[in-house]
This record gives structure tokens, sequence and C-alpha cells, in this order.
């Protein structure tokens, strides 16, 4: 199979918006379309991801809605749906399509609204999102995914010595990090005793270990690697993609916090990179909860387990250290509007490695990872991009 190449990205803030999901994707794809440099009637296909708006917004068939918003409605579309995992899942269909000869080039992207602009308060906002757990086993016990990342991260504790603290470093990190970008949900300057000073979630999640709801969308340009200098932007490879699984609900699973579906997804796409963990000069990781990204930076192979936690505290995954860990803020400060994530993702990783994203820019930043998974991890999708040659 021949690669792919991103040429074009767009990404609006992350936030509160009170506009429709349609317009709102609007203002991440025309941006990525005039990055790439290419009109609506120069794509071959749309591949577009959201996961709520049939629970959340009464709305759904979404793709030919905002096709026909975008004016992209001669060419085949679909909607895509994997819980958080939702528009990185298109984004590897779409590379799968390029390489494969498919398709020349495709627009893919994700948006969702998460704040009460869509009619829904958190609560309610709440059970939704909780519709990607098991339905039978799991969400008539009220189990909802602080809970399911609580006893993912307890587990990691009671095997490997991880603490509150070293959790809290994860959160003063990417707020750290979100500070610097301004399309964040948040940022500001936090602190441990800030962090642990706040009310219990889940235990052990206080508030600010966990990401926000929010409103946004994203949008890249995808074309094969033979097209790849033939667009007005430069463009970023994609080498390596993987797609890793594992059982739902939590009770099946082998192991609680080795997160399987990221082990054999980074396994699976850094064969196809031909690239190891140690080349990897940062990461986009799929921070839902501070302990999500600890058990991440394991399953990737940045560092052994049970190091994850120790790793953070001692400011490797900050920008400046060893392997800089979501320099966006990743999703507890930029912020999450689940369908848009995975492609924000891989708007970071382009902009990171054209060197674009101004003071919060990872040195010589070549070969960067993007992990985003979906509901309790049993899907996870990562991503390895690299400088094009």
């Amino acid at each position: 199979m021949a690669g792919a190449t991103v040429v074009g990205v767009g990404m609006t803030e992350f936030g509160v918006h009170g506009k429709t999901l349609p317009e709102l994707f609007a203002d991440a794809a025309f941006p990525a379309l005039d990055d790439a440099g290419v009109e609506q009637d120069e794509l071959d296909a749309f591949y577009f991801g959201n996961a709520m708006s049939g629970l959340s917004e009464n709305d759904t068939h979404l793709a030919p809605k905002v096709a026909t918003h975008i004016g992209m409605t001669d060419v085949p579309f679909q909607r895509f749906e994997d819980a958080c995992a939702t528009s990185a899942n298109a984004f590897k269909n779409a590379v799968q399509a390029v390489g494969a000869g498919v398709h020349d080039t495709v627009l893919v992207g994700g948006v969702e609204r998460c704040t009460p602009e869509t009619g829904m308060e958190t609560p309610e906002m709440t059970r939704v999102f909780a519709s990607a757990s098991h339905r039978q086993y799991e969400q008539p016990s009220g189990l909802t995914f602080p809970g399911v990342f609580a006893l993912l991260t307890k587990r990691h504790m009671h095997e490997y010595g991880t603490t509150e603290e070293q959790l809290a470093e994860v959160a003063v990190k990417n707020h750290y990090h979100g500070n610097m970008n301004d399309r964040a949900h948040f940022g500001g300057d936090k602190t441990v005793e800030e962090v642990l000073d706040g009310p219990v979630v889940a235990d052990p999640f206080r508030l600010m270990d966990c990401c926000p709801f929010s409103d946004g969308a994203s949008a890249v340009v995808v074309t094969s690697d033979g097209l790849g200098d033939s667009f007005g932007a430069e463009g970023v490879d994609v080498t390596g993609v993987g797609h890793g699984v594992d059982a739902v609900p939590l009770a099946d699973k082998d192991s609680l916090p080795e997160t399987k579906s990221a082990r054999d997804g980074a396994h699976e796409a850094y064969d196809d990179a031909d690239v190891t963990p140690g080349d990897v000069d940062f990461a986009e990781i799929h921070d839902c909860f501070t302990g999500a990204e600890v058990l991440a930076t394991e399953a990737l192979g940045f560092f052994e387990d049970g190091e994850g936690g120790p790793a953070a505290a001692e400011g490797k995954t900050r920008l400046g250290g060893e392997v800089p860990v979501n320099p966006s803020g990743g999703l507890k400060a930029k912020g999450h509007p689940i369908g848009a994530t995975g492609t924000a993702q891989i708007t970071e990783l382009t902009e990171q490695i054209r060197g674009e994203v101004g003071e919060r820019q990872v040195e010589d930043a070549r070969t960067g990872v993007a992990h985003n998974l979906g509901g309790d991890s049993g899907t996870t999708v990562i991503t390895v991009m690299e400088e094009r040659a």
C-alpha cells in the first residue's frame, strides 16, 4: 500500500459554541481546505466523525447535512462513530483509502457539541457519554466514565504504587501547555496543591484530573503520498496507523491497567512506520483523565510499566522533557468535543512537525504519535506522522 500525506488542517477553538453542528464544522473545514489550497470539487470523498448527536441533539444521518452545508454533495460521504475514537477511525480509513488508490484526496474531520448549548446539562450529557459503556452489565449499575477510568487507575496504583500527586502532575503539566494554546478550552497555571484540593469526582480523580465537556470541530485534508507535493501547504507524512481493540465490559478484560488496545495498536503503527518508541519526538495522548495519560505513556512504550507516574512527576513528559506529551494541552486543558478529538490530534501533530505552534513548539519535532481511544479502551487508534522527506 502506498503512503498518505496530510496537506491541510483546520480547527476551531474548543469551548462553548452557539452554532449548529454543520456551522461549527464549516469553521474547521474551510480553513483546512484553504491551508491545502484546494476547492471542494477537487476532493474525492468526505469522511466525517460524530459520536453523540443522535442522543444529544436528535440529529442523525449527519454526514449529508454537513456535506451539504460545506458544498460537498457530489462525492461519497460517510459518518463514523467509535465513541471518543470517532474521527481517528475516520482518519485511519481515509489514510487506507488513499493508500490503496480508492481515492486521491479526502476531507476528514469531526464535530461535537457537549456543553449546555445542546440543551442538556452536565448530568444528562454524562448519561449520553455513558452510552459507550456496556448496556446490560455496566450502565444499570450507574457506572460512568470517571468511574471507568478510576477503576483502571486504582488498579495501576495498587500494582505499581502510582500516587495521586503523580496524577496531579499530569494535570499541572497539561494546563501549562494549554495556557500557550489559544484554541484550548482551559489554560492557566495550576499547582499540585490546587489539583489535590479539588472535590473528588471518582476516587482517585478530583475535578482537575478530568477533562471538560467541550464544543468544537477539526478537519484535515489527506492525499496520497505521490500527490503530497502538489498542494499549497507543506505536507506531513502518515507513516503508520494501528487499530487496537479489547473486550467490553471491563470485567472481560485480561488486565485493567495494561490498556491492551493501545499496546496492540502501537505495535501495529510502529511496525507500519518502521520506528520504535525511542524514535518518537512527542505525542498527543487521549488524557480524558490524568490516569489515562499515565497508562498510555506506558502502553506506547515511552516508559516501562509503573514508570509513567514517576516520569510525569520528574518532568519527562513536559515541553523540554524526554518525550513531550500533549503539547496542545491535551483533552485535559484543550478540551474534548468527542467527534473532533481524533483529527484535532492530527492537526497538532501536523502543525508541530511544520514548526507552526509558537512558544509551545517541541524542539526538532520530526516524528509524532497520536493516541485516541474510544470508550473504556475497547478501541484505540494510533497514528505515526513524520516530517516529509
